[in-house]
C-alpha cells in the first residue's frame, strides 16, 4: 500500500497477515494530490498540488525524480498511456493536453483545449 501525506512525503505499507511494515520512500517537501501506478505497476506518478509531477521506481527504492515541472500553468492531471510504460499523458489547468516521454522528460505533443480544465 502506497500513500501520501499533506507534507509530500510518500509512504510504503508491507502488510501480512495482522504484521505491518512502515517505509518512507520518498520527501518531495511538496503536498502530492494524486498517485497513479503505470500498468506493469514498476513506476508511480506523483503529481504534486503545485503542478509538478514525479516518477518513483518502487524496485529501485531510489528517490522520486522530478519529470515535469509546471511552468505557466499547473499540470492538473497526469497518467500513463499504455499499453506500456514509456509514456505519459498531462493536462493543465489551462487546458493544454500534453504526451512526454518518461525517460527524460521530452515534450512529444501537445493540444491545447481553449477551456480551462476542473477535477
Amino acid at each position: 500500500l502506497y500513500f501520501s501525506v499533506q507534507e509530500g512525503i510518500l509512504f510504503f505499507y508491507h502488510i501480512k497477515d495482522l504484521q505491518y511494515e512502515m517505509k518512507i520512500c520518498a520527501d518531495i517537501l511538496k503536498p502530492i494530490s494524486s498517485l497513479i501506478f503505470c500498468p506493469d505497476y514498476t513506476i508511480l506518478l506523483l503529481v504534486t498540488e503545485q503542478g509538478t509531477v514525479y516518477t518513483y521506481k518502487p524496485a529501485h527504492s531510489g528517490e522520486a525524480v522530478k519529470l515535469l515541472d509546471a511552468c505557466s500553468s499547473c499540470f492538473l492531471a497526469a497518467d500513463f498511456l499504455t499499453p506500456g510504460n514509456k509514456y505519459c499523458v498531462s493536462v493543465t489547468i489551462s487546458g493544454e493536453v500534453q504526451v512526454w516521454f518518461l525517460e527524460d522528460g521530452t515534450c512529444l505533443s501537445k493540444l491545447n483545449l481553449d477551456i480551462e480544465v476542473h477535477v
